[in-house]
């Protein structure tokens, strides 16, 4: 009898995950722009001198942009530079609501391929650890070797064509370790009681 956990993930949709959106327009620089600084810290604003949000990654040519709200991926060729600083082409309300409908989109089209059969791999997309069960518009049951496992919809990413979980395999594994250990506690507690009942009747 295969044992269905629930596991508590916790905030999964942080760092490779963050919502990706169409680059803001670079901004117009004059015939000798100073280079954008674009390091962990720094605040960066729109072209009219407003505060956009705050640079908390860079990976490449990928920088993750906090808003406070949200966090987005933009290319670094989007950055330029305004007379505050280093700038965008997008205001701070702009770019949330670019983020929050790219995110809508990405949600809409995540929930068409948890189907039962679709395979699921952990965050870096080379390892697969379970397969969809069943799915509900806020619960998906995925099929593990060490038995079932109930995790939110929000768990779940799709990249590179594959749907993914916002941790490794193996932290996944552990986690799922963890929960099947903690529901076999449970309820051999709980079944202690009725078990000593059961032997006082009998005598």
């Amino acid at each position: 009898m295969k044992l269905l956990m629930t596991v508590a993930f916790g905030a999964l949709l942080t760092g490779p995950l963050a919502a990706q959106t169409a680059a803001p327009a670079p901004v117009a620089q004059a015939s000798t722009p100073a280079k954008p600084t674009l390091t962990v810290g720094t605040t960066v604003y729109d072209t009219a001198g407003g505060v956009v949000g705050t640079i908390e990654a860079v990976n490449g040519d990928a920088v993750t942009l906090s808003t406070g709200t949200v966090k987005v991926a933009i290319p670094s060729a989007s950055f330029g530079t305004s007379e505050k600083g280093t700038a965008i082409g997008m205001t701070k309300v702009e770019l949330e609501a670019a983020a929050q409908a790219a995110s809508a989109d990405a949600q809409a089209a995540l929930k068409s391929q948890l189907v039962a059969g679709a395979q699921i791999y952990g965050q870096s997309g080379a390892t697969p650890v379970g397969t969809v069960k069943e799915a509900s518009a806020d619960l998906v049951t995925v099929t593990t070797p060490k038995g079932d496992v109930r995790l939110p919809v929000a768990a779940f990413a799709a990249r590179d064509g594959k749907i993914i979980i916002g941790m490794t395999a193996a932290e996944f594994d552990a986690a799922v370790a963890g929960a099947s250990g903690a529901s076999a506690a449970a309820t051999t507690t709980e079944a202690a009681p009725a078990a000593a009942a059961a032997d006082g009747a009998a005598q």
